[in-house]
């Protein structure tokens, strides 16, 4: 294996690690730990990994930098008792600084896309090049990557509206005269409920997002280096 595969940042463990198990620990420990405690813990997680990548590649981690915001947000609001229509602005705010950074990425060298989808591990990177050079394309597939990258920001766009309509309907006022264990319970269950319907009305749509861009992305493949998705899957 190549030193680029070896370095090459693993999408899966970006996700686990910086936004899955953070906010599972905010749901799911903050009543047995308490919410400082839970905060921490959740924090160590984007932090570490963030830290680890670092080492690793040299390189900032940007989700590990956006999961640090998200989870420092979701459990500063919490500490600080604020909850609804802020906690729905927090949902929307998320997956839109995410669409920016993706948005920013396609006038970079190296767009967004190109990382998600163009995997040394997975597809035959250095063949695609090679085709492109050979029929002087890679100025027009840039293009189409960054083209392809803005169509990725803007199904973060998508994501953050829908969020923030799903964040409004969930996320109520609490009683200000319930005890303080009392509201940290309701709005865990707020937490857990936005989590888990998020994942049914949002995911699947993105999921879908995704899929269409990787078919726009791949048919510029073909049509830029005459490759198919079979001809560049490693095995």
């Amino acid at each position: 294996m190549s030193t680029q595969e070896m370095k090459q940042e693993n999408s899966w463990m970006n996700l686990i690690f910086n936004i899955i198990l953070p906010v599972l620990i905010l749901n799911k420990l903050t009543k047995y730990l308490g919410p400082l405690n839970a905060l921490l813990l959740a924090l160590a997680f984007p932090l570490c990994y963030g830290i680890y990548d670092l080492i690793k590649r040299k390189k900032v981690n940007a989700f590990s930098a956006l999961g640090l915001i998200n989870v420092s947000v979701t459990g500063g609001l919490a500490l600080l008792g604020i909850h609804g229509f802020w906690f729905a602005v927090k949902e929307a705010a998320f997956p839109t600084l995410v669409g920016l950074f993706v948005f920013g990425s396609a006038f970079s060298k190296k767009p967004f896309i190109e990382s998600i989808f163009l995997n040394p591990g997975v597809m035959k990177v250095d063949l695609l090049e090679e085709k492109l050079k050979l029929h002087d394309k890679q100025g027009e597939f840039h293009q189409h990557l960054r083209k392809a990258t803005m169509w990725l920001s803007l199904s973060f766009v998508f994501s953050a509206i829908c969020n923030f309509l799903l964040a409004r309907h969930i996320f109520t006022n609490i009683n200000a005269d319930l005890t303080s264990e009392a509201k940290s319970i309701l709005l865990n269950e707020q937490i857990a409920k936005m989590t888990t319907w998020s994942m049914t009305i949002i995911m699947v749509p993105s999921i879908l997002f995704l899929l269409g861009i990787f078919w726009y992305l791949m048919r510029g493949v073909k049509e830029y280096s005459g490759l198919t998705t079979d001809d560049l899957m490693k095995e």
